[in-house]
C-alpha cells in the first residue's frame, strides 16, 4: 500500500509540474510583450527593491521608471526622495504614484501625495494612482462612493500639478469597479498572463510582470511597457507634459 501511495503521489507531483511548465510556456506566448510591438520599457518600484543603481537599470534599456510616493492618508514610502533624484540623474522619465486605500477619503490620500512630491523635481510622466485589492483594507465602498473619492483625489491632484492622473488597475478590480473609473480615465493594467487587449478598455501601459529581472535591481521587480512606438511614446510625453514645462522626448 505505501509503495502505491507512493507512486501516486510522484505521479501527481510529475503531473503537477507538467501542467505548470505549460502554463509557463503558454504564458510566455500570450503574456511576454514583443519588443518590436511594445519597444518603451518601465519598471515601478517602492522601498521593497532596496538601493538601485539606476544608471544600470537605464543602461538595461529601461526608459521609464513609476517610483511609489505614498499610500493611504499618511505612508510615505522611505526611498521615494532616493529613487526620484536617483532615476532622474540617470535619464529616466518619471512618474509617482500613490496607492489608495479603501479606508481613507480622497482628499486626505490626495494631500498626503502631494506633500509627498512637494520636493521632487517636475514629473515628465502623469501621476498614477494604484487601484487593487491585494493589501488593501477589508472595507468595499459602493461603486458611486469610490468614484466620490477617486474624483476628489484626482481632481486636487490635476489642480496642483497641472497633470492628469492614470489609473493602475487589476483584471479583478475592473470587474468590481470598472464603472467608477471616468469614462475617459488612462488605464495602467496589470496583466501578468494575457495581453490587455483581452479587456474592454483601451490602455495606456501594461505591467506584463512582477517578477522580472533587471540590471541594477537585485531581487525581481514588476517590468511595464507603453502601448505605442517611440513617436507615440513622445506624443504621450508631450501630452503629459504640465503647462510651461519643458522636454525632450525618448
Amino acid at each position: 500500500m505505501r509503495g502505491l501511495l507512493t507512486r501516486r503521489r510522484a505521479a501527481a507531483l510529475a503531473a503537477a509540474a507538467a501542467l505548470a511548465a505549460a502554463w509557463l510556456l503558454v504564458g510566455r506566448r500570450f503574456g511576454v510583450p514583443d519588443r518590436g510591438r511594445y519597444p518603451v520599457r518601465g519598471i515601478d518600484v517602492s522601498h521593497h527593491q532596496g538601493p538601485i543603481l539606476w544608471g544600470e537599470v537605464a543602461s538595461a534599456g529601461i526608459s521609464f521608471a513609476y517610483v511609489k510616493a505614498s499610500e493611504g492618508g499618511d505612508y510615505r514610502d522611505p526611498r521615494f526622495a532616493e529613487n526620484w533624484a536617483a532615476a532622474a540623474r540617470a535619464g529616466l522619465r518619471l512618474g509617482a504614484y500613490h496607492y489608495f486605500t479603501f479606508c481613507r477619503d480622497g482628499q486626505s490620500q490626495a494631500e498626503n501625495f502631494l506633500a509627498a512630491l512637494s520636493t521632487s523635481v517636475p514629473a515628465a510622466l502623469p501621476p498614477a494612482l494604484d487601484l487593487e485589492f491585494r493589501g488593501n483594507c477589508a472595507r468595499r465602498p459602493s461603486p458611486e462612493e469610490l468614484r466620490a473619492d477617486l474624483l476628489d483625489f484626482v481632481g486636487r491632484v490635476e489642480s496642483a500639478t497641472g497633470q492628469v492622473p492614470v489609473y493602475y488597475v487589476t483584471p479583478e478590480f475592473l470587474r468590481a469597479y470598472g464603472d467608477a473609473l471616468p469614462e475617459d480615465a488612462g488605464i495602467w493594467v496589470r496583466s501578468t498572463f494575457w495581453r490587455p487587449g483581452r479587456l474592454d478598455r483601451p490602455w495606456v501601459l501594461w505591467q506584463y510582470s512582477g517578477h522580472a529581472r533587471v540590471r541594477g535591481v537585485t531581487g525581481p521587480v514588476d517590468a511595464d511597457v507603453f502601448n505605442g512606438s517611440r513617436e507615440g511614446w513622445a506624443a504621450f510625453l508631450a501630452r503629459s507634459r504640465p503647462a510651461g514645462a519643458t522636454a525632450s522626448a525618448d
